[in-house]
């Protein structure tokens, strides 16, 4: 077998072990994962996550999904808790404790302070008769049969088993908590996630220049708004409403047909009936308004009012495409 030929296949073995040990982690989700739920959504703290090695990583990434979703949330490592961070974990919060094997030598320090301090602890764990699982106060069974590696010792499945039941938890929470994408921007105002959940056509066209010609305009002076507000298109205005809309589309189509363009105005070449699209309207609907038909430019209007031009170019500008 060639170099190439054993890469893939190691590499497919490995998704499918794992897809398979995931899809079985069905299986343990029971009364008592819905019974943590609740008391986390009860609480009136945050919700401490610890453990050791590769467990702690995988806690980490449980914290970082818990606050984005509207759980506050922290994270202690099992190791540092002993010697001095557990006054990270206060009266009212609920501790969840990750360990495969639920015997590590730090989580049996650990978990009798825990219960000293009165705080629901919860264990996430492959091993529910292990000393975790007998002494916390609700057990999420993450168990899988092996692990992705040959050997069966490097954490590879069991991670990616505790990182599933952190997000079923999470995802739990987020509907009990009725969080909308609203809530999610004000989480997430960075990079393009978040410009996708907050960034309005407001926010786009006073970027702009805001091209505008009457209908009886000439169209060499369209052609100079054109040209200057270096959108590649001008509103056509009567009486503060939008009549049309002159394109480079519009443009091209009229030197085809017209050789001599003197006493041409702005209402001979225009389109009519342009699409058009509220300030208040997210960037991203407003993208899917452009693709649908087509086109590059959108005008934005303010109570029926031509308010400027959404470009494609200012959405690909944003990361919104």
């Amino acid at each position: 077998m060639k170099l190439s030929e054993q890469i893939i296949s190691t590499a497919k073995e490995t998704i499918s072990n794992e897809a398979e040990a995931i899809a079985n982690l069905k299986n343990f989700i029971d009364e008592e994962f819905a019974k943590a739920v609740e008391i986390i959504y009860h609480s009136q703290g945050r919700v401490v996550v610890t453990g050791i090695g590769k467990s702690a990583i995988i806690a980490n990434k449980i914290v970082a999904t818990l606050n984005s979703t509207g759980t506050p949330s922290i994270f202690m490592h099992a190791a540092d808790a002993i010697h001095g961070d557990l006054g990270i974990v206060q009266d009212n919060d609920v501790v969840i404790c990750i360990s495969k094997s639920g015997n590590s030598p730090e989580i049996k320090v650990l978990v009798p302070l825990i219960k000293n301090f009165n705080n629901t602890l919860i264990g996430l764990t492959a091993n529910k008769e292990s000393f975790l699982g007998k002494e916390a106060d609700y057990v999420l069974n993450c168990y899988v049969e092996k692990e992705a590696c040959p050997n069966n010792l490097a954490p590879t499945t069991s991670t990616t088993a505790q990182m599933v039941i952190g997000d079923a938890l999470a995802v739990c929470l987020l509907n009990l908590k009725g969080f909308s994408s609203k809530d999610f921007a004000k989480y997430h105002p960075g990079g393009s996630l978040g410009k996708k959940l907050y960034l309005r056509v407001s926010d786009i066209t006073a970027q702009n220049m805001k091209p505008e010609v009457t209908p009886e305009t000439d169209v060499a002076s369209a052609l100079v708004e054109i040209s200057e507000k270096m959108l590649g298109v001008t509103a056509v205005i009567d009486n503060d409403k939008i009549i049309g809309i002159i394109t480079d589309g519009d443009i091209r189509r009229m030197l085809k047909d017209h050789t001599d363009i003197t006493g041409l105005k702005a209402k001979d070449i225009m389109s009519r009936n342009p699409k058009t699209v509220d300030q208040d309207t997210l960037a991203v609907e407003a993208l899917e308004i452009i693709e649908k038909n087509q086109i590059s430019q959108l005008l934005a209007v303010e109570n029926g009012i031509y308010a400027g031009v959404v470009h494609l170019h200012n959405l690909i500008r944003e990361g919104i495409l």
